[in-house]
């Protein structure tokens, strides 16, 4: 993460197992938001804040590409993407569900601090063999997300396809490329590892923090 991060896009309802088991519908296009650049922090290893008293906080494993390059039309994933990462988007469970209820934006639920820890970058191999190894997430020791994306609804391509014509996309661009199921909230104390083809990447532990929102 030495490298200056400008935009943070994520990808909600790439996994179809994932949005069944939140009960949502499949969307027809990728589903797009966002989080401040502020979100991301390393998994070194320390602890992790998060705030307290905003009802449950929810783990999301998840791919992160990072851009290498501004975006020209026809260009491929492999011409884009110099590194990438595994990251944990968190949500506000809670109050994504009222938002969601409300027609709301999803930005007080998914861009507070802290929000998008993510594990040091690795070369990325391309998107031909991407696919060749799951990525996982432990809590406290314990297997609760496995993904791959061969099982992405949208492909890599797609995604940035997608995020370059209706936004925007270029060196230093992060995206978060959306999270199989297994979601399920984390108490202060927790310790999520990322682990990819066998390797533990990053780890952080969860630290409950008064809630600064009133």
């Amino acid at each position: 993460m030495r490298q200056l991060i400008r935009n943070i896009y994520c990808v909600g309802r790439n996994y179809r197992l994932h949005i069944e088991e939140l009960g949502n519908n499949v969307p027809s296009e990728p589903l797009i938001f966002m989080k401040p650049s502020h979100a991301a922090v390393l998994m070194d290893g320390s602890s992790i804040e998060l705030p307290e008293g905003r009802g449950e906080i929810h783990y999301e494993a998840e791919l992160v590409l990072r851009i290498g390059r501004d975006y020209q039309v026809g260009m491929k994933v492999d011409d884009l993407v110099d590194v990438m990462a595994f990251g944990i988007d968190f949500t506000l469970r809670d109050i994504q569900n009222k938002l969601k209820d409300q027609g709301h934006p999803w930005t007080a639920a998914k861009a507070f601090l802290n929000s998008a820890p993510m594990t040091p970058y690795i070369a990325f191999p391309g998107e031909a063999d991407i696919a060749g190894a799951d990525f996982v997430l432990r809590k406290n020791g314990e297997v609760v997300q496995r993904g791959n994306p061969r099982h992405m609804i949208f492909s890599l391509q797609q995604i940035i396809d997608f995020i370059a014509k209706n936004y925007g996309l270029g060196e230093g661009d992060l995206i978060f490329t959306g999270t199989p199921e297994g979601v399920g909230p984390v108490t202060s104390g927790d310790k999520l590892e990322l682990d990819y083809a066998g390797q533990v990447l990053g780890s952080c532990t969860v630290r409950l923090g008064p809630d600064l929102i009133s």
